[in-house]
């Protein structure tokens, strides 16, 4: 069974003065929004189901990253991302096309930002975070890097970091191929593992935090806006709340000195705490790499589970 548990100025809001506190604290983000219909719910219900979901878990405001191709794509798209920000989220970019920067000129990344910013500006809750696709941030282009700091610092852009990833793409992906292969989907398991995700990434950034930064910055947690975010996240919450964690606005995260602490090293897909542990000293696999963002760590808890259902044997003909 499931569980059951307007900002509109800009960032340099009135907040309580942040401090290194030792407690957990998470803001909650959700990438790619609008998104085109998902493999258990149309785009339009899943926006709802989602509202109501953070509603019921009584989160405060999220922010959604978006990606503006989708208002000239769906027909629903803004209205659906409009329908978050007056529902008290926060709106901010993550471009027009979802490119990756270090296969793309720069110059026509930095167009496709304006070009999303100049979409986004018309809606309320508007924060000025930039998220970078895929984490990109030129990778092994330290050049392109540098030169793209100074482009959004140019255009008063924070950069939109993320401190857990987690791969809930691939799990909204093994749901779409085992409805193709006509498997049922068990939602209670389905659920379980998703909980189980979130919160097991929280607490391995948050150790990775207390080894290598020697304190708890204010965590920024990276989902996507899909079916099981729409289904699940509240369950997610109350999961997260159980195990210590306070939700957060994301206008106390970007307070944190984290928003400004930008890492030298050029590994930045996992998250900005892994960059700047990285700059510490950490190194290897048993240090960075958790199940929550390993495709085959995700599939052995969804097996585990029972998550997806065979067809029933149709027999001898």
């Amino acid at each position: 069974m499931k569980l059951l548990a307007a900002f509109t100025a800009c960032v340099f809001i009135s907040l309580p003065s942040f401090s290194f506190a030792s407690d957990k604290r998470i803001a909650l983000s959700f990438d790619d929004a609008p998104r085109a219909d998902g493999p258990l719910l149309r785009g339009a219900d899943r926006a709802d189901q989602l509202v109501n979901a953070l509603q019921r878990a009584e989160t405060g405001p999220t922010v959604f990253f978006v990606t503006t191709d989708g208002f000239e794509d769906l027909p629903d798209g803004q209205a659906r991302v409009e329908g978050y920000a007056n529902a008290g989220h926060l709106i901010a970019n993550h471009s027009h096309t979802h490119p990756w920067l270090s296969r793309t000129e720069l110059e026509v990344y930095l167009n496709d930002i304006d070009r999303a910013a100049e979409l986004l500006a018309p809606l309320p809750n508007t924060r000025p975070w930039f998220r970078f696709p895929y984490l990109d941030e030129g990778r092994g282009d330290r050049s392109k890097r540098d030169a793209m700091r100074k482009a959004l610092a140019e255009r008063g852009l924070l950069s939109g970091y993320v401190t857990i990833d987690t791969y809930d793409w691939h799990m909204d992906n093994r749901v779409k191929e085992a409805i193709a292969d006509g498997y049922t989907v068990d939602h209670d398991a389905l659920s379980a593992v998703y909980s189980q995700m979130v919160v097991d990434a929280a607490e391995h950034y948050a150790a990775l935090s207390d080894e290598w930064l020697d304190r708890q910055p204010t965590h920024m947690l990276l989902l996507h806006e899909n079916d099981l975010a729409a289904l699940f996240i509240d369950d997610a919450v109350v999961a997260l709340r159980q195990a210590g964690w306070t939700i957060v606005s994301p206008d106390e995260a970007f307070v944190d000195p984290l928003a400004q602490e930008l890492p030298d090293t050029l590994f930045s897909g996992m998250g900005r705490v892994s960059a700047l542990a990285y700059d510490n000293g950490a190194r290897g696999a048993d240090v960075f790499d958790h199940w929550s963002a390993s495709k085959a760590g995700i599939d052995q808890r969804l097996e585990e589970r029972g998550a997806f259902k065979p067809p029933l044997s149709q027999g001898p003909n």
